[in-house]
């Protein structure tokens, strides 16, 4: 049992996010001096890698980043590059060039150092395939990171004008952090839109869990009734109260079949 379950998680999530920084591979090591402090077991360990290895990450090796893809999402990813293919190639400098002019305020600059990040934000998407969201659904939550990145730009460099008034200097907006920022604002984004997921995912689970309970509980004591049952019977017989009973139909759609009138009683 690991008893800092907190730290636990925390340290886990530091190692997925070193690995998608890392192209989806970690090292061995990094993952033993991650957890050095909580004491973990070899067996424990083990576990760490195989969940690792479960969410696409590459322990000491890289994994293909396609490997988790279905066919549509392979035929949606080749589409969605093959219309890149267009736009002009962005070298470094010319990004940086965009970049300084979009900080000044320049939207023709911020529209050309958006159209340079899209390969980007479709190569990090690969990363976090696998985990229960589709492809484009991850590409689009990065574009949309990438769009309110560029709005960030302007009100950036006005930032840094104003510090250089205020120290009495003038010099270039830097452009040197701002590649850092927009990456892991993209990766953020994804992460986020994955959470959300799980939690809603996790959520609808509940939700059918206590529909077939209470379905289950209904059909059995219909079967002793020979007919349908009422709430207020099925209150008695199971100890749920009628709350939680008309709620639950309510989570149906009225469609537990073996309960009677259910929805004229709330």
């Amino acid at each position: 049992m690991i008893s800092n379950e907190t730290a636990f998680a925390e340290s886990l999530e530091r190692i997925r996010r070193i690995a998608r920084e890392q192209g989806n591979c970690i090292e061995e090591e990094q993952v033993r001096e991650e957890f050095f402090d909580l004491e973990l077991n070899d067996a424990q360990l083990e576990m760490v890698f195989a969940y690792l290895k479960e969410h696409g990450i590459g322990v000491g090796e890289p994994v293909n980043p396609d490997a988790c893809l279905t066919e549509e999402e392979k035929d949606y990813l080749q589409n969605y590059l093959e219309g890149l293919e267009a736009l002009p190639v962005c070298s470094d400098g010319e990004r940086r060039a965009y970049t300084i002019s979009a900080m000044a305020g320049d939207k023709a600059a911020a529209q050309r150092l958006t159209e340079s990040y899209l390969k980007d934000v479709a190569d990090i998407a690969r990363l976090y395939t696998g985990q229960g969201v589709m492809l484009e659904d991850l590409i689009g939550e990065g574009n949309v990171a990438l769009a309110l990145s560029m709005e960030m730009l302007g009100k950036m460099g006005e930032l840094f004008r104003a510090q250089d008034q205020e120290a009495g200097e003038t010099g270039e907006d830097d452009p040197s952090m701002v590649e850092g920022i927009v990456i892991r604002r993209i990766m953020d984004a994804m992460e986020d839109f994955i959470r959300e997921n799980a939690d809603t995912k996790k959520q609808d689970r509940k939700v059918a869990d206590r529909v077939n309970k209470v379905a289950d509980r209904a059909k059995k004591l219909a079967g002793e009734f020979h007919r349908k049952v009422t709430p207020e019977e099925l209150m008695q017989e199971s100890g749920m109260s009628v709350k939680f009973i008309q709620d639950t139909m309510r989570m149906s759609g009225f469609q537990i079949e073996d309960i009677a009138n259910a929805q004229d009683s709330v």
